[in-house]
């Protein structure tokens, strides 16, 4: 049982259960619910609860706050009520490529697991049959694999329904009950078609279509935009049709409408528009595989940071459930055998226990594909490891691509992608030749991080001062006897007990000060470490040299921003120095916005001091010192 799995059961049981849940996201500090009946939540009984702070209602979210380690305890909600539905336009606000990458990875993201099974079925099939020979290939147990196999790629526009559905705001059933008619069985094998050649084909009232030779089976653009149209006509027909009659006349209406027209015309074009990205794709692969192969290889792992990735995938999704083999990721493979090889060298050379023992599982994961872990955990915050790792990728995806290694479906991360290329009549040599190259890029991506080393943030090798060894000698090498905060943002002082949220005004995260901002800049208060940038970026969590954590949280209930009018300057793991500027943000655009930018500097290792006296002056610069922590 997990640290914080009973406080997660109680959480839930106490704001009303999870059908009185809507949506459930966290910032730095508290786990912000929107309830459908905040009346329901037991407020007080939440407030005396072991391991929370306080409950706040503001800004429509019921708001449970737990501390700087909200982030296992929201793990931990998670596991307790599952995938929740999704609310009406609260997708992410962006341009548009950021909100087809958003649309795309919430698509797919869901069956991307059972798809590399599937895939990874079909190459267990192939070596089998290579193996065993003809007998096998003609007896039941290769057709129950292949069943296993196939079945998934034949009918993923259902698949994609249910996601794409849900993802749009409408009932994901409809949407499985639209993708079933695009795979209906006599469209698939053609027999529907063939019945009504003669008569002049197929049409609807007389209006004619066509149907892909293959059918409609195994295609995902059709689906995901014949989807998209039925949530929208759905929202409609609620508006219009009475409630007494709307649990059926809304689903029998919305594909009365949705599935001749996707017939007649949302599926030729959408599978034109496929064909065209596909070859343009398959296009720029062939004007130059290895410099494609360096590209790909070389910004993989920055992809992946950013979700951009998503952009390459439906395509190859696309190919591998029609039968195509497909080179479009065999560059990327290598790359996170690079990272795995650079974690090993930090682990190797670091002096500081912590990364060396948080260096282990992160290499344990990357082997198996997940280097996530591995980037944001290790080699991005140290930079040179990481670039390390995306030069080998980019040698690696060159060289992949010089080889001819081809993918013949999906395939698991990791070792675990090799299945994926082996072919369907069993040959594994692109199999090989990637664990030979997979092997190299460990090795080399070792090689170049141990070589051109790193910052370390601390070497035991050093003697101790003679300050240091007093300390040492009396048990007390942690005290800092004094550690001064300069102020991180200009403006005017008050006591914290004046800050409008009662979490912060109550001192319940810590000890500090209230400043109002005349200047949008946030700066380094002391030398220090970046322990957590929120990716909203209206907070900052500081960790000075000597030890004192700090929280900046800028403006009140501004993580609703989702970013909008903050700048951030650093990143999570950055070494940052007195006076360096942290986060830029709008005062007016966020006042505009109807948010306060009150902002509260906490001292949360409190504890630790004997005494926290703040600043007396009215008025702040960065030049002032503002909180005085004595030990």
């Amino acid at each position: 049982m997990g640290k914080y799995d009973e406080l997660a059961k109680n959480i839930v049981k106490e704001v009303g259960g999870k059908d009185n849940i809507n949506s459930l996201t966290n910032c730095i500090t508290r786990l912000r619910f929107k309830l459908k009946d905040e009346g329901k939540a037991n407020t007080e009984v939440l407030k005396n609860m072991d391991g929370i702070v306080t409950v706040m209602q503001a800004g429509g979210q019921y708001q449970v706050v737990i501390g700087n380690h909200v982030p296992d305890v929201r793990k931990a909600v998670d596991e307790v009520i599952g995938v929740l539905e999704p609310v009406a336009n609260d997708g992410p606000k962006g341009n548009l490529f950021d909100r087809f990458v958003d649309m795309i990875s919430s698509i797919f993201q869901p069956i991307l697991a059972p798809l590399s099974a599937a895939g990874m079925l079909k190459g267990v099939n192939a070596v089998l049959a290579f193996a065993l020979g003809a007998t096998y290939s003609a007896g039941p147990t290769y057709a129950v694999f292949n069943a296993m196999g196939d079945g998934l790629f034949l009918f993923l526009p259902i698949f994609i329904g249910y996601t794409a559905m849900k993802k749009f705001g409408g009932s994901p059933f409809l949407g499985m009950m639209i993708a079933s008619s695009l795979v209906y069985t006599g469209f698939i094998d053609g027999s529907a078609t063939a019945a009504f050649a003669e008569s002049g084909g197929l049409n609807f009232f007389g209006i004619p279509f066509s149907i892909p030779t293959a059918g409609y089976g195994s295609t995902v653009m059709p689906i995901i935009a014949s989807t998209a149209f039925a949530a929208l006509l759905e929202k409609q027909l609620r508006k219009v049709i009475p409630d007494v009659v709307k649990l059926f006349l809304v689903p029998f209406f919305a594909a009365l409408i949705t599935v001749p027209l996707t017939f007649l015309v949302i599926g030729p074009i959408m599978n034109v528009v496929s064909d065209a990205l596909g070859n343009g794709l398959i296009a720029l692969q062939g004007f130059s595989p290895i410099l494609f192969g360096a590209i790909l290889g070389f910004s993989w792992q920055i992809l992946v940071m950013f979700g951009m990735h998503w952009a390459l995938i439906p395509f190859v999704i696309i190919a591998l459930s029609q039968g195509q083999p497909t080179q479009l990721l065999v560059a990327s493979g290598g790359v996170s055998f690079a990272q795995t090889g650079a974690v090993l060298a930090v682990m190797l050379k670091t002096k500081n226990a912590k990364l060396k023992e948080l260096s282990i599982p992160a290499f344990i994961s990357g082997i198996f594909g997940v280097t996530e872990p591995a980037i944001y955990g290790i080699t991005l915050p140290k930079k040179k490891p990481f670039w390390a790792s995306c030069v080998i990728g980019g040698i690696t995806g060159a060289i992949a691509m010089s080889l001819g290694i081809t993918a013949y479906q999906m395939g698991g991360l990791g070792i675990f992608r090799y299945t994926g290329q082996i072919s369907p009549d069993g040959d594994i040599k692109f199999a090989i030749w990637s664990m030979i190259l997979d092997a190299v890029a460990f090795i080399a991506g070792f090689a170049l991080a141990y070589a051109i080393g790193f910052k370390d943030d601390e070497d035991v090798s050093a003697p101790m001062s003679k300050e240091e060894a007093k300390l040492a000698a009396t048990g007390q090498q942690n005290k800092i006897g004094k550690d001064e905060v300069a102020s991180p943002v200009k403006g005017s002082v008050l006591p914290l007990s004046q800050c409008k949220d009662q979490a912060f005004a109550q001192g319940a995260l810590g000890k500090g000060v209230l400043i109002e901002p005349t200047e949008g800049i946030v700066r380094a208060p002391f030398d220090g470490t970046v322990m957590t940038l929120f990716p909203t970026k209206h907070a900052i969590g500081l960790i000075s040299d000597q030890g004192m954590e700090l929280l900046i949280h800028i403006g009140m209930d501004t993580v609703q921003l989702e970013g909008k009018h903050f700048e951030a300057k650093v990143a999570q793991g950055d070494k940052v120095k007195k006076g360096d500027v942290l986060v830029t943000f709008d005062i007016e655009a966020i006042k505009a916005a109807g948010f306060s930018v009150e902002t509260p500097v906490i001292i949360t290792n409190t504890g630790d001091y004997l005494d926290i006296v703040e600043t007396q002056n009215g008025k702040v610069t960065s030049d002032d010192t503002l909180i005085t922590a004595l030990a």
